[in-house]
């Protein structure tokens, strides 16, 4: 077999863990051509605290091109080991640089702490994969990394859910008008996202929690933030917005693939 294909072996679990590798990938490599397209960075999401930054433009090339590589990377065995490392890395510096300073300079803004949440659901996703496709072993790699992939994950989930209660009439308003009660969406989401945070530090339904959570940040990339459901004129940043959504929904689609290995209603460790 070729090293180079993607087979159906390796979607079972020789080279992909579940579906949530491939369509990670996926959106990361369509992040990465509509930085190439744009020539500027993904919009609140990877908003710049140095502004003006000097090389800004080379800067978000550089991006789109990791990106887009990394992509691709992952997509293949022979290259998932390097492309997986790559991709932590980038995404450990993104979550750090580009969210950290902004909860340092106003941390009673749940606002701040909310993008660090979106992010850090990303990077425990990227996380994952890198642990699991390391080849030397280390603290942050094999099992012990994939244990602190899902921590990541589960202090990530209160910064989003709490969103939903500080800005409920905020994200009502996002909520698609054919749904009744856009408040109690609002609230329900919030609280699953808490919920969820509960069962994959206490190990209590953590597969089901994660696997939930995973399906119902899909289900908010579908209603929300698909762009050809809104009736305005499609523009990249909407396409961008939509991937943003995806790859947040992807990193949690990875970590409950993480799981796969364990029983549904199983008491484990995160």
């Amino acid at each position: 077999m070729n090293s180079f294909a993607i087979s159906r072996t390796a979607v079972r679990g020789e080279g992909f863990q579940g579906w949530g590798h491939p369509l990670f990938a996926i959106v990361m490599i369509a992040l990465g051509v509509i930085g190439l397209y744009t020539g500027d960075f993904a919009g609140v999401w990877q908003r710049i605290p140095i502004d003006p930054l000097p090389g800004r433009t080379f800067f978000a090339y550089a991006t789109a091109i990791v990106e887009l590589l990394t992509g691709v990377g992952l997509l293949f065995r022979a290259s998932m080991t390097v492309a997986s490392a790559v991709l932590f890395v980038f995404l450990l510096i993104w979550l750090i640089v580009l969210k950290v300073p902004a909860i340092v300079a106003v941390p009673s803004m749940e606002a701040t702490w909310l993008g660090f949440g979106e992010i850090g659901v990303i990077a425990a996703g990227g996380w994952i994969l890198f642990a699991r496709h390391a080849t030397r072993p280390s603290a942050i790699t094999g099992r012990n990394g994939v244990r602190l992939a899902r921590c990541l994950f589960a202090i990530s989930l209160p910064m989003i859910g709490l969103s939903h209660f500080f800005y409920a009439n905020e994200t009502a308003k996002f909520i698609p008008a054919y749904f009744s009660f856009p408040l109690f969406w609002a609230y329900l989401t919030g609280a699953g996202s808490l919920l969820t945070c509960a069962a994959v530090l206490t190990g209590v339904l953590a597969r089901v929690a994660a696997t939930l959570e995973a399906a119902m940040l899909v289900l908010i990339t579908v209603f929300v933030w698909t762009p050809w459901l809104t009736p305005a004129p499609v523009n990249a940043g909407q396409f961008t917005a939509f991937f943003i959504s995806s790859a947040i929904a992807c990193g949690a689609w990875v970590v409950a693939d993480s799981y796969r290995d364990s029983r549904w209603f199983a008491q484990q460790l995160p």
